[in-house]
């Protein structure tokens, strides 16, 4: 298991039927929960046989942390290898923290027969006490829960699933940079990623503005790396440009007011808003991405405290039109093309 996913000792466990769910430590510290099913995708006895039409995708359009694996399995062409199931932004209130099929007909996902994502844990194990999550990898003929390990899946469709890509597939996690895409992948779930969560979720003044400083750090030194290069390895996407990405786009409209992440709006950052918006322009980034289902989460929906009963508004804004304004990134390396292909 990566350093990411490893919490201290003082972390609170999460008790998915109690009222509250904990991840905060005693000085108020966010620490999100550790991983519980992680067995890797391969071909050797212990691992998950990768087997086109044996799994099915669970995720929220809301979700950051979903939307990566959604976003590479469109890029990747897996589309009709792995199906994909859609929870509702809005978590069902009952008592516990949950998601719920309510945009399906009769309100269960339609091939695993669920109304809610609980049931595909407790499948996987009668006595699991953790907080039911996306994305998560399900076993359809046993409709259990066989991988959530968030941060290793777009590695997995990326490299063990290479077999069933599309033709021309894009190398998304090439040989040469791996090192260096998992070193800058550890710093954007830390700071930046995980970092507005750490933010929203603070349960201190102090938890929180530590929180706060080092995000808007890391942004900065973000913005400065993009104004010498398309994208973060250059001139073509990898897989740590998916997982910045989640977080860019949610921002202004959520995390900017409901989490206090208020110093800046990415839309005030020249490279970053520019970066953001090339992204969203390409196929798999932008066509995946819901607004509407970004903003009722986190303004309407409860997330981590099922007991939250302010009076919520929608806000209006922002303007959604900006995302398809011309960006101009190009220029910074006279390419149009933005993948780049790899012998495998």
């Amino acid at each position: 298991m990566t350093q990411n996913e490893q919490h201290t000792s003082k972390e609170i466990e999460t008790n998915a039927t109690s009222k509250k769910p904990q991840e905060i430590t005693e000085d108020g510290s966010f620490k999100r929960q550790t991983n519980r099913f992680i067995t890797p995708f391969g071909n050797n006895p212990e691992e998950l046989p990768v087997e086109a039409g044996r799994y099915r995708l669970l995720w929220s359009a809301a979700c950051p942390w979903a939307h990566r694996p959604v976003i590479v399995r469109k890029i990747l062409g897996l589309e009709d290898v792995i199906s994909l199931g859609t929870a509702s932004p809005l978590r069902p209130k009952i008592g516990r923290v949950d998601w719920e099929f309510s945009l399906d007909k009769e309100g269960v996902d339609p091939v695993l027969g669920i109304q809610y994502m609980s049931e595909v844990y407790k499948n996987a194990d009668a006595n699991y006490s953790g907080r039911p999550t996306v994305p998560v990898m399900v076993d359809i003929k046993k409709k259990e829960a066989v991988n959530y390990n968030y941060f290793k899946l777009t590695n997995s469709f990326e490299m063990t699933w290479a077999p069933f890509h599309k033709e021309n597939a894009p190398d998304l996690y090439p040989k040469h940079l791996r090192t260096e895409i998992d070193e800058l992948n550890e710093v954007i779930f830390h700071d930046v990623n995980n970092g507005v969560y750490k933010c929203g979720f603070a349960a201190s003044q102090n938890s929180y503005e530590q929180a706060y400083d080092v995000l808007f750090s890391r942004l900065d030194e973000l913005e400065e790396r993009l104004s010498q290069q398309r994208f973060l390895f250059g001139d073509f996407i990898t897989d740590s440009d998916v997982r910045l990405y989640t977080t860019l786009s949610r921002f202004d409209a959520a995390y900017y007011t409901a989490f206090n992440t208020n110093r800046n709006l990415i839309r005030e950052y020249t490279h970053l808003w520019g970066y953001a918006r090339d992204l969203f322009q390409t196929p798999g980034f932008g066509d995946t991405t819901d607004f509407d289902a970004i903003k009722s989460h986190y303004h309407l929906s409860i997330t981590i405290n099922p007991d939250k009963s302010d009076v919520n508004i929608l806000p209006k804004g922002p303007d959604l039109f900006a995302w398809n304004t011309p960006h101009y990134r190009q220029k910074l390396s006279n390419k149009e093309e933005k993948f780049m292909i790899h012998d495998k």
